[in-house]
C-alpha cells in the first residue's frame, strides 16, 4: 500500500495495439479460409468440439497463437501456454499435472499451447507423448519451421498439422481500417488520418505479417501526433525492413530454390528479384555466389564456356569489395547465367563417368597410354603403341584411351550455344578415325 500516494503517479501504458486488435472469435479471424471457412477441416473440429492435438505451421503474425486462444474460448477448454524458448520439461510437468487435477475435478479438458515448438530438444518433445496419447492435454504447436525436419517423428504422427498462410495485402489492409476505426481496443477515438499511399506503404512493408502491420501502424501515429499519416510517415517509423528469412531453414533452402529454377528458365526478371530477396534478408553473398558458379557447370556447362570465368569473376567482385559494391557483381552474373543457353551435358555426362567406375571398379589402363619411365617398364609393354596426335594430320589418332570394359559415350553435345560446335568437331572427329580404320 502506498502511504503517500503521488499526484504524479503515471497510469500504465496500455498494451500494445497489436495485442490489443487480436479478433476473439472465428468471425472476427482474417485468412486461413482454407482451414476455418464453413465446412473447412479445423473449422468442423472447432464447431464440433472435437479438439485433438494440432502442429499450427506458418509465417510469423500469421494468427496461430490468437487462432489457438479462440479454440480454447471456442472449447471451453483451459489455456494454458509455453515458450520453447523459456520453458523446460519441468514447466511441462507441472502443466501436465495441473491438466489432469483438473479433468478429475471438473471434467473440463486443458490445451497445452507451445509457442516456438522447433525449438524444444528431442527430449523435451518426447515428454508430451504419453500425455498426448491418453488425452490429458490436446497439445497445440506453433512452429515457423517445417515440422517434418523440426518435430519429432512419434509426436508428428499424433498430430494433424495444419498449414497457415501469410495475409493477402487485402486482408492486411482490412486489419489496419479495423484498428482505425475501433475506438475501444484500437486507435479510433484518435480521429487519425491515413491517405491510400500509407495504407500500400504498410501492406507492402507488413510482408503478411498482421503483428508487424499494426507495429508499424502505432509507431508511425506516435510519430505523426496530430498530422495526418503519410506513405513518407510510415517509411520513417520503419526505418528498416526485416523480411521473413532463416539462413538455416526452409526459407534459405526455397529462396535459393527458386533463384537456382528461375535461371534455369531463362527468367532473367525472376532471377533478379530472387537475389534481391535473399540479399535483402541477410543472406551471405558469397553462398548464393558459390551456388551460381556451381550452375554454370551444372545447367550452362559447354554450351557457353564463358559462364563459369564469369561466375568465378563475380565471385571475386564480391569478395574484393564486399557489400553494397558487389551486388551488382552478382546481378550482373544472373542476368548472364539465365540468358545464356543451357546445357546438362557436362553434369550428366560426368556422372555416367563416375557410374561406370563406382560399378565396375579399377579397370586396368591400356597399355598404350601407360607411363613408362623406365626400361622394365617398356620391356613390358608400357606405352608400346601409343600414337602421338601432335604427329598426326589433323591432330587427330585412332588410339583407345578407355580401358577394356568401359562401355563410355558419356559426352554427346546437343545443338546448343558452343556445344553445336563441339557437336560438329567430335562428328568430325571420328570421321578421321573411321577414315585411318579402313585405310589401315
Amino acid at each position: 500500500m502506498d502511504l503517500f500516494p503521488s499526484k504524479n503517479k503515471r497510469k500504465p501504458k496500455p498494451a500494445p495495439l497489436a495485442w490489443r486488435m487480436r479478433p476473439s472469435t472465428l468471425d472476427e479471424f482474417l485468412g486461413q479460409e482454407d482451414l476455418l471457412g464453413k465446412g473447412k477441416p479445423l473449422r468442423q473440429m472447432i464447431e464440433s468440439d472435437e479438439i485433438s492435438s494440432m502442429i499450427l505451421w506458418g509465417p510469423p503474425g500469421c494468427g496461430k497463437t490468437t487462432l489457438a486462444r479462440i479454440i480454447s474460448t471456442r472449447t471451453g477448454m483451459r489455456f494454458r501456454p509455453l515458450s520453447a524458448v523459456t520453458s523446460g520439461i519441468r514447466d511441462v510437468k507441472k502443466v501436465i499435472d495441473e491438466a489432469k487435477a483438473e479433468r478429475e475435478a471438473t471434467g473440463a479438458g486443458t490445451i497445452l499451447f507451445v509457442d516456438e515448438i522447433h525449438r524444444f530438444n528431442r527430449a523435451q518433445q518426447d515428454a508430451f507423448l504419453p500425455h498426448v496419447e491418453d488425452g490429458v492435454i490436446a497439445l497445440i504447436g506453433a512452429t515457423t519451421e517445417n515440422p517434418s525436419f523440426e518435430v519429432i517423428s512419434p509426436l508428428l504422427s499424433r498430430c494433424r498439422v495444419f498449414v497457415l498462410q501469410a495475409l493477402d495485402p487485402e486482408q492486411i489492409e482490412t486489419l489496419i481500417r479495423r484498428a482505425l476505426d475501433d475506438s475501444k481496443r484500437g486507435l479510433g477515438g484518435r480521429a487519425l488520418e491515413v491517405d491510400e499511399e500509407a495504407l500500400g506503404v504498410i501492406t507492402g512493408l507488413s510482408d503478411g505479417d498482421a503483428r508487424r502491420a499494426l507495429n508499424l501502424l502505432e509507431a508511425a501515429a506516435n510519430l505523426a501526433g496530430a498530422e495526418p499519416i503519410s506513405g513518407d510517415t510510415i517509411r520513417k517509423a520503419a526505418q528498416s525492413r526485416v523480411l521473413i528469412y532463416d539462413k538455416a531453414g526452409e526459407q534459405h533452402f526455397n529462396l535459393i530454390s527458386a533463384l537456382h529454377k528461375s535461371l534455369r528458365g531463362g527468367d532473367a526478371d525472376a532471377s533478379l528479384y530472387w537475389l534481391a530477396r535473399m540479399m535483402e534478408a541477410g543472406e551471405d553473398p558469397l553462398y548464393i555466389a558459390r551456388r551460381m558458379v556451381r550452375f554454370a557447370s551444372e545447367d550452362i556447362g559447354l554450351a557457353d564456356p564463358q559462364a563459369l570465368p564469369m561466375s568465378m569473376a563475380a565471385t571475386e567482385a564480391v569478395r574484393f569489395m564486399g557489400l553494397p559494391e558487389g551486388e551488382l557483381a552478382l546481378a550482373e552474373l544472373a542476368i548472364y547465367l539465365a540468358l545464356a543457353p543451357k546445357s546438362n551435358l557436362t553434369y550428366s555426362a560426368y556422372g555416367a563417368a563416375k557410374d561406370e567406375v563406382r560399378e565396375k571398379g579399377s579397370l586396368p589402363v591400356p597399355m598404350e597410354i601407360r607411363n613408362a619411365p623406365t626400361r622394365l617398364m617398356k620391356d613390358v609393354g608400357y606405352g608400346k603403341g601409343y600414337e602421338y596426335p601432335h604427329d598426326a594430320e589433323g591432330g587427330v589418332v585412332d588410339q583407345k584411351y578407355l580401358p577394356d570394359g568401359a562401355v563410355g559415350g558419356y559426352y554427346r553435345p546437343k545443338d546448343a550455344g558452343f556445344e553445336r560446335e563441339l557437336s560438329e568437331r567430335l562428328e568430325r572427329w571420328n570421321q578421321i578415325r573411321k577414315d585411318r580404320k579402313k585405310s589401315s
